[in-house]
């Protein structure tokens, strides 16, 4: 079996997870696009684009770079008849495989759990004052 054998078995479930997390994000976001404006959706978008496009850059980077000291020392070894014999510098072009399936996996599992939650704002007090917690029970 081939690493991109290997590969496109927890890419295939890392796809399906992708494809859900994007439609529970849809669903969610509807009614978060029916209250703001056009130009506040294309901002938002543009946000997240931008920070997506980043954090992939420096994952690839990173891998590209600890990818290659790991097989120049020795820690890592491939077999050449498993490869493609497409490299990044020593490291196999499969061995990004698993950072592109962390980049996709772990904001679909954030978005699939719940994605961030709105933090509770504590009610405001009562006109005329503050009130202590002794005072709040009684």
């Amino acid at each position: 079996m081939t690493y991109w054998a290997v590969n496109a078995v927890f890419l295939s479930i890392v796809a399906v997870l992708g494809v859900l997390a994007l439609v529970a994000a849809g669903v969610r976001g509807r009614a978060a696009r029916a209250s703001s404006s056009p130009a506040e959706t294309s901002r938002r978008r543009r946000e997240r684009l931008l920070g997506a496009g980043l954090a992939t850059g420096v994952l690839l980077v990173m891998t590209a770079v600890f990818d290659n000291v790991m097989i120049g020392i020795g820690l890592v070894g491939y077999d050449a008849a498993r490869i493609s014999g497409v490299f990044v510098g020593i490291a196999p072009l499969e061995d990004f495989a698993y950072a592109v399936a962390a980049l996709v996996l772990l904001p679909s599992v954030w978005v699939l759990l719940g994605g961030p939650k709105t933090p509770r704002v504590p009610a405001a007090p009562a006109a005329g004052g503050s009130t202590t917690v002794k005072e709040a029970r009684s």
